[in-house]
C-alpha cells in the first residue's frame, strides 16, 4: 500500500474509534507520515465561565494531530510529553485549523510543533509534544 495511502486508512481507522475526537468534530484535512492538518468548529458547548473556548479543546485538537501525525507511519504511538500556549482567545463559531509538524524521529520517539490557527490566520495555540513509538505495527 502507498505510504500515504496507508497514512490516511491509519488516520480514518483512529477517527472511527476515537469519539473525543468525533465529539469535538475534527476534520482530517491531510494525512501523511509525521504530518497532518485537521479543523474544527467552536461550539457553544465547549466555552468556559469567561465565555472563550475551554483550553482544553485546543489542547485536545492539538493532542489528536499529535495521535494522528506520529501513527501515519504505522507505528503505534502513544504521548509521552505535551504543553501548549494560548496567545489569542477563541471564540464560538470560531474556525481552528491545526498543523502538526515532525521536529525529530527516532526509533523510540519523535517529537511534534503544532500550530493551531483561527480563520483570520491568526495564531491561537502552540503545542509541543513527545511520543513514544512503540514496535507494535498498526493493521489497516
Amino acid at each position: 500500500m502507498e505510504i500515504n495511502k496507508k497514512a490516511g486508512a491509519i488516520v480514518d481507522k483512529m477517527l472511527r474509534h476515537d469519539r473525543f475526537s468525533q465529539w469535538l468534530g475534527i476534520k482530517k484535512l491531510k494525512a501523511e507520515p509525521g504530518h497532518c492538518i485537521l479543523q474544527m468548529t467552536i461550539r457553544e458547548e465547549m466555552v468556559n465561565g469567561f465565555g472563550i473556548a475551554h483550553g482544553g479543546i485546543a489542547f485536545s485538537l492539538a493532542d489528536s494531530a499529535l495521535a494522528f501525525s506520529s501513527n501515519a507511519y504505522g507505528r503505534l504511538s502513544v504521548a509521552l510529553e505535551c504543553s501548549i500556549s494560548f496567545p489569542v482567545a477563541v471564540n464560538v463559531n470560531d474556525v481552528l485549523t491545526c498543523d502538526s509538524k515532525e521536529l525529530s524521529l527516532t526509533n523510540k520517539t519523535a517529537t511534534y510543533h503544532i500550530e493551531i490557527s483561527n480563520q483570520k490566520n491568526q495564531k491561537v495555540a502552540f503545542f509541543k509534544g513527545t511520543v513514544y513509538r512503540t514496535s507494535k505495527e498498526w493493521e489497516v
